[in-house]
């Protein structure tokens, strides 16, 4: 005989159904995996930097970039709501789909923003929280609302915005800036160029519905095959920089040295032989090249660390 289900409880169960969506919904508007990048390479920055910082506070610093990233996205899908609809890369997004009204997206970002941006002030130090207030309005303001749909060095220009972990986790221990924090952030910016154009040339069509003048659209796709090219070998020379001026060790080189011969490999072999596989197989490996480098960056300064001690 069939156990009777009270409506009660149904009617709870369908209640934390819905808020766990709701939950998901609101995760995803504030782009985990981006949220991830930010966390690692600013952590990785915090950690090398000299001196010490307590556990309990730099998980607050990471915390507050992780939070300050969120905001940004939510910010950027709030404005972007109108072409995300029409991307099939976006249109499932909690704005796009109409899960969350773009109003609540920006109302969330802000009220982020400004949260992540008071705790790294008042846990951490005002540099650290300076750079932050800068990344999310460089995000923001110069690449979402001014050049994204302007020009298609959206992605050169704008591409700063997410190289600023690596220094805002090394003014969080340090109160300042100094030249390795700087390197880090020259390795995330030529990285960006041929990491997005490459995920652009695949998504060609996508811009072209939507207007947004990504390079593959405004200049063609020869022409950003050879300006991946370009950055590829700029930012294999940048890659090996750390140690060459005494930033870095051996260790370091050596990674670096084989994670960029492979990165270099794939953007020529984009560069003569055009297809839309080589274009994903380099963005995918783009992803891993950054993590690897950063964690390559990570690993030497432990070695060190062991030797010296």
């Amino acid at each position: 005989m069939a156990r009777a289900i009270d409506p009660v409880t149904r009617t709870s169960l369908a209640g934390d159904t819905a808020a766990h969506s709701e939950l998901a919904d609101y995760w995803t508007l504030l782009k985990p995996n981006v949220m991830k990048l930010v966390v690692f390479t600013g952590g990785v920055g915090l950690f090398i930097a000299p001196g010490g910082i307590h556990p309990l506070l730099a998980f607050v610093a990471i915390l507050a970039m992780a939070v300050g990233a969120g905001a940004s996205a939510a910010i950027n899908n709030a404005y972007d709501t109108d072409i995300d609809r029409v991307m099939v890369r976006t249109r499932r997004r909690p704005t796009a789909s109409g899960r969350i009204a773009p109003a609540e997206a920006l109302a969330t970002g802000i009220t982020l923003a400004i949260a992540s941006i008071a705790v790294m002030g008042v846990a951490i130090n005002w540099t650290a929280a300076g750079l932050l207030a800068l990344t999310i309005g460089f995000y923001v303001l110069i690449y979402t609302l001014w050049l994204k749909r302007r020009t298609p060095q959206n992605i050169v220009i704008g591409g700063a915005a997410g190289a600023f972990p690596p220094m805002i986790g090394w003014a969080a221990v340090t109160g300042g800036i100094e030249l390795m924090p700087i390197l880090l952030f020259l390795l995330i910016f030529f990285w960006t160029p041929p990491h997005f154009w490459a995920l652009a040339l695949y998504r060609q069509k996508d811009y072209a519905d939507v207007g947004v003048p990504m390079l593959p659209v405004a200049a063609g796709p020869e022409a950003t095959r050879k300006q991946i090219l370009v950055y590829s070998v700029v930012l294999a020379a940048t890659s090996l920089l750390p140690t060459l001026i005494g930033t870095a060790g051996w260790l370091y080189f050596a990674a670096a040295l084989v994670l960029s011969s492979i990165f270099l490999r794939d953007a020529w072999q984009l560069y003569r032989k055009p297809s839309d596989r080589l274009a994903m197989r380099l963005f995918k490996f783009s992803i891993l090249y950054l993590f690897a480098l950063f964690a390559a960056i990570l690993v030497d300064h432990l070695s060190t660390m062991w030797i010296g001690a």
